[in-house]
């Protein structure tokens, strides 16, 4: 699992969609605060992503195949213009089995960036973690198609 790629390892595209939706949890976060249920911080998420005119869906059935089986019922919570994962918690600490149940997310879609956030902390900032999959990371600069925005807020926070 790699979360210390460079930014220059993404498209600009997908760097700019990652700053703006790590921009509207902390947004979520500033007036929210700590302390409520994860299914709170989605649908607050969801709603402030909609402003922004993002396109965002909420728990995306994921596919697990077992032996030529599949198993469904795995969900993603958040997935954004169908590149980036989200995967939201209020825990009292992250840990590595939840950045790998975000890395099988990111293999089994083939999407190339997730975000693990945990809005249980003083300062989202420090429990935001981005999980590369270097399997999917596309060769093009270019955005692949996704639903058009007319305008995208940029907050003036730094991811």
């Amino acid at each position: 699992m790699n979360t210390g790629f460079r930014k220059r390892d993404l498209p600009d595209h997908i760097e700019q969609l990652a700053h703006d939706v790590i921009g509207a949890a902390i947004e979520v976060h500033r007036e929210l605060g700590p302390g409520l249920l994860e299914s709170v911080y989605e649908q607050a998420l969801l709603h402030e992503l909609n402003l922004r005119n993002i396109h965002a869906q909420s728990q995306v059935e994921i596919a697990v195949i077992y032996k030529d089986a599949v198993i469904e019922g795995q969900r993603i919570d958040l997935l954004i213009e169908n590149t980036i994962v989200v995967e939201l918690k209020s825990i009292a600490q992250l840990t590595d089995i939840h950045k790998a149940q975000l890395l099988f997310y990111l293999r089994a879609g083939r999407f190339p960036l997730g975000l693990l956030i945990n809005f249980n902390t003083k300062l989202l900032r420090d429990a935001t973690h981005r999980v590369l999959n270097e399997r999917a990371i596309p060769a093009s600069k270019e955005p692949a198609s996704s639903p058009s925005r007319s305008s995208r807020s940029i907050p003036d926070n730094k991811c």
